[in-house]
């Protein structure tokens, strides 16, 4: 089986400011009204998919999305993903380094984090058209290049997510004011599975970490997932392996190892309990 390959933003000689960090493009620019569509792969940066007007499907991380109308896809590093949009799809495709956005600027990495949490978000047609009125001014930015564009771009990107995350709260008010601080510490907790899962799959260390008792987090996540901690680290490794099995060629046993297990046996016996196939079987039929 091919390995997944990893896509890095296209370098452009005339831009050497940005190239390599940053990119902004209207999907009517990048498929001149045919459909669009992209094989399993990832990236080295975020990525951002906004439909104006389109449909098709989006598989993230293995999940299925349905694409409509005023909808939002962003995507960190790493995630994998295949895409099918349909002829006349309308929208932008965004692409930035995150140490374009937020290098040394703490403030500015903490709100990539909160917008970055949920991959896909659909919003109100008002609300939308905020959010796309930024990114057209954005473009023209981009295109136009005149002296300071690139802190230009920035500051308006910034707007851009605060937009997105007041539109997600004014969504949700009763919600997230019942449970904004329930849903910042599992929003921490999922970071640190991203960052940590290799190495950590205690439920202790991930409680220590946030300054709770494994018995708070147990609520947390029982309340906002309706899993345990437990259940959550779980289905972490099983996307990790399953992120390492179709993005390499290396033998399970390296994959193990590679996830901090010691005993690959284990590992097999883990995967299979979890996704009903063997990590080989798996492999072979996700081609």
């Amino acid at each position: 089986m091919e390995n997944i390959p990893i896509r890095h933003i296209q370098e452009n000689r005339t831009e050497p400011a940005l190239s390599g960090n940053f990119s902004i493009r209207t999907l009517e620019a990048l498929t001149n009204g045919a459909p669009m569509k992209e094989s399993l792969h990832r990236h080295d940066f975020f990525y951002m998919l906004i439909i104006t007007k389109g449909a098709g499907s989006h598989e993230i991380d293995f999940v299925p999305y349905e694409v409509v109308d005023h909808s939002l896809f962003l995507m960190r590093p790493g995630q994998v993903h295949q895409l099918d949009l349909q002829a006349g799809s309308k929208g932008y495709m965004v692409q930035f380094k995150n140490d374009f956005f937020y290098l040394q600027n703490l403030p500015a990495k903490e709100l990539l984090r909160k917008v970055s949490h949920k991959k896909i978000c659909t919003l109100e047609k008002e609300n939308f058209t905020r959010l796309t009125t930024i990114l057209d001014y954005i473009v023209t930015e981009f295109s136009e290049k005149q002296e300071g564009y690139e802190e230009v771009i920035k500051s308006n990107l910034s707007i851009f997510f605060i937009e997105l995350v007041r539109h997600r709260r004014n969504r949700d008010t009763i919600a997230m004011t019942d449970n904004s601080y329930s849903q910042e510490k599992l929003e921490r907790f999922l970071d640190l599975l991203e960052t940590d899962i290799t190495s950590q799959k205690q439920v202790s260390y991930y409680a220590d970490k946030l300054n709770l008792s494994i018995y708070q987090l147990g609520t947390i996540t029982k309340s906002l997932l309706d899993k345990t901690p437990s259940e959550v680290i779980s289905e972490q490794v099983i996307l990790e392996a399953k992120r390492l099995l179709l993005a390499t060629s290396g033998q399970v046993n390296q994959i193990a190892y590679n996830l901090g297990y010691e005993d690959p046996s284990y590992f097999i016996r883990f995967f299979k309990k979890h996704t009903g196939h063997s990590p080989e079987s798996y492999r072979n039929i996700s081609r």
